[in-house]
């Protein structure tokens, strides 16, 4: 099954990359940000932000963006093309006729376009690099990086000489050879620009890199790849008509859903955000006894009044989900037969936190009730304040989980906004991204398993 699934792998690849949309996207994105870096001058400012700033912001949206639109449409081509049109000609017949089975082809086939995938938006990630590193023009009077053109030029002329020319003398096919070519010339000129500054002088090669943005644009090319799976499952029963309809469907739904489904999913709306968290107590810090108290600061007023003596909520994400509450703490009833202090200091109620004041920016809350375990763990920085528990849909939250969530490999915003994306993070949609892959492949299997191809 190895040798086979590779040879279905490469063949699908070659396949791939001699397609004359192949070569006209990954051209159009590069001209597309050669375009966008002479005219994204319209942030009105010049205000730094971590790896980007003012005007260069928006052209990292829109060069993003425009990787992220370009690869989903070519990755919805590539599918019908090395798929259901061989179906539809019965070329396909001629594999499945010998001893391969079903699942091996549409494997194969998934990871012989995925590879050309992968080179296309690295390439199309290189335009953005350069665009990064020279800069938007926001005025006449902007010096022209000329390391640059010079290497990016170089790179786009010599991919293109050498393809016509192999092209005319030896008959081999220009589009694959002219994108096998792009992609390790682009990476080349990166690496160069990344070594010579701006005034030509030789620099550390990391001086111009962007880690954070290495990151988001990382998070993008598996974004891709699990498109290239949607358009895989798809493509093993439709058209390429519905096949790009759906992939364009599924994209646009996956930014989406967020506002759509994850709201009625996840209800909950946050009051404040805490900048400082402190134990009033040395030894308080666990936050677990009754009577621990803490002192926060918030980053800004609270959007409504926190009323005194009532719950407390926090956790780390502003929809409410992943509470740290346990509970909700006593209720009404528990509450009313005490009196203020009585509160404060009985063991009998059931494990909560509440608010004891709130001035301004400043708030004081204690752990109350029984001695056992009221929070997953003490409030901290970047915590979100909740004036009450989150609710929770269940038929909305499915139907969340089940649409692939575009939104979580879409981390521009974090960079934009000089928000660190933990490495953790990363990790966590990198492994979203693979059950995606794997269950749209499950998927196509089984929706190529009864088709007919005689």
């Amino acid at each position: 099954m190895p040798v086979q699934l590779l040879t279905i792998a490469r063949n699908t690849f070659i396949e791939s990359v001699r397609q004359p949309i192949y070569f006209i996207i990954i051209a159009l994105a590069g001209l597309m940000q050669l375009f966008t870096t002479w005219t994204a001058a319209f942030s009105m400012g010049m205000s730094d932000s971590g790896e980007v700033s003012g005007d260069n912001k928006l052209m990292l949206d829109i060069s993003l963006a425009t990787v992220f639109v370009c690869g989903t449409l070519l990755a919805a081509f590539l599918a019908t093309a090395v798929l259901s049109r061989e179906i539809e000609n019965k070329t396909v017949l001629t594999v499945v006729s010998k001893p391969v089975s079903r699942p091996t082809v549409v494997l194969g086939k998934y990871v012989g376009v995925a590879a050309a995938i992968v080179i296309a938006v690295v390439t199309m990630l290189m335009f953005l690099q350069l665009g990064l590193r020279h800069e938007v023009m926001s005025t006449a009077a902007d010096d022209i990086d000329g390391p640059v053109v010079v290497f990016g030029a170089a790179a786009i002329v010599l991919a293109i000489g050498a393809a016509v020319w192999c092209n005319f003398f030896y008959g081999w096919v220009f589009t694959q050879t002219a994108t096998m070519l792009l992609c390790p010339f682009m990476i080349a000129a990166v690496l160069l620009v990344m070594l010579i500054g701006k005034k030509w002088h030789v620099q550390p090669i990391l001086t111009n890199f962007k880690p954070q943005i290495a990151l988001a644009s990382a998070a993008v090319l598996m974004a891709h790849l699990v498109l290239t799976a949607i358009a895989t499952a798809v493509s093993a029963r439709l058209g390429q008509v519905m096949t790009i309809v759906i992939c364009c469907g599924v994209f646009l739904g996956g930014l989406l859903s967020n506002h759509f489904l994850g709201k009625r999913a996840i209800d909950n709306q946050f009051l404040a955000r805490i900048v400082t968290a402190q134990p009033e107590l040395f030894g308080q810090t666990d936050f677990v006894n009754n009577g621990d108290t803490y002192k926060l600061t918030f980053e800004l007023e609270p959007r409504e009044r926190l009323r005194e003596n009532s719950p407390f909520y926090y956790g780390p994400n502003p929809s409410g989900a992943g509470m740290a509450n346990l509970g909700n703490g006593p209720d009404a009833t528990e509450l009313a037969e005490l009196s203020p202090e009585e509160r404060l200091s009985s063991r009998k109620l059931t494990p909560g936190v509440i608010l004891i004041s709130s001035i301004g920016k400043e708030a004081t809350i204690r752990r109350i009730g029984a001695d056992e375990p009221a929070t997953r763990r003490p409030p901290q920085k970047a915590d979100y304040v909740f004036a009450r528990p989150t609710r929770i849909n269940p038929v909305a939250r499915a139907a969340w989980g089940i649409i692939p969530n575009i939104q979580f490999f879409w981390l521009v915003d974090a960079v934009s906004q000089n928000q660190r994306i933990p490495a953790a993070h990363v990790g966590l949609v990198a492994l979203y991204g693979l059950m995606q892959i794997g269950v749209f492949l499950c998927l196509g299997v089984i929706l190529f398993q009864k088709r007919e191809v005689g």
